[in-house]
């Protein structure tokens, strides 16, 4: 008895590796080594891209913004590129920032990435080296943190936080969390040692279709620490409030 149990279980822990390599038996190694390279390139192995305008908008102080990002690759490895700027009512750069950056995936809803980061205005050109995670965390917010380290070697960091409420299927109401902190002056641009700039925004898009979404909103932008206290010594303005209209598409 306790042999044929035995027998038994062997048979039945063997018979699915026999089941799964039947074919080798009968079909060319070659056949067999392109039916699973074709098996997995159905199943997770493809070569896709997105695009993804996430912002393209008017400010009522006569400002045009935009942020925008896209990759291409497959499931574990892609190439990020991503920008954001302003320009004013004359078209001239205001602020404009790429970044390149390599991504691998370290968990289902998490990728670190790492490249470059370039800041072409205001004031000189600065290069940086970019370390970051871009995710989703529990309760369905959006992540996107990273470190800087400059051509000067000054270290800065920022973080966004973004969350989508679907008031209906095409009505969502979208609140954003951006802060800006730096270890080092960097006057010249206008980075201050300490927390930089707290950003939130509040945008309502309406997704004609799911690819174009019109939307409004209002930011408020204010300068905390040390920037907010050269502000003040400066004149220069510590805050702002801004009412948007923009479009938010993807392909």
């Amino acid at each position: 008895m306790r042999r044929a149990a035995f027998s038994l279980i062997v048979c039945l822990l063997s018979e699915p590796t026999v089941a799964q390599n039947a074919a080798d038996e009968f079909y060319d190694p070659g056949e067999m080594a392109a039916a699973r390279a074709a098996l997995h390139q159905s199943h997770g192995g493809q070569i896709n891209y997105l695009v993804l305008a996430e912002q393209f908008e008017w400010l009522d102080d006569d400002e045009l913004g935009w942020e925008a990002q896209g990759w291409v690759g497959g499931d574990e490895h892609k190439l990020w590129l991503k920008t954001e700027g302003a320009a004013d009512d004359d078209a001239a750069l205001e602020a404009v920032e790429w970044q390149a950056l390599y991504s691998r995936a370290i968990h289902p809803f998490w990728d670190i990435q790492a490249g470059l980061r370039v800041d072409a205005e205001p004031g000189p050109t600065r290069t940086f080296a970019t370390l970051g995670v871009q995710g989703l965390a529990p309760y369905w917010f959006e992540i996107d943190a990273a470190l800087f380290i400059s051509d000067d070697g000054d270290l800065s960091a920022r973080a966004e936080i973004e969350y989508e409420l679907l008031l209906t299927q095409r009505l969502i109401l979208q609140p954003k969390l951006e802060i800006d902190a730096a270890v080092n002056d960097d006057v010249e641009t206008g980075v201050y040692r300490g927390i930089n700039s707290v950003e939130a925004g509040l945008r309502l898009r309406y997704e004609w279709r799911r690819e174009f979404a019109p939307y409004v909103g209002i930011l408020h932008e204010s300068a905390i620490g040390n920037a907010r206290r050269t502000f003040n010594a400066t004149g220069r303005q510590t805050s702002e409030t801004v009412y948007v209209l923009g479009l938010r598409a993807w392909w």
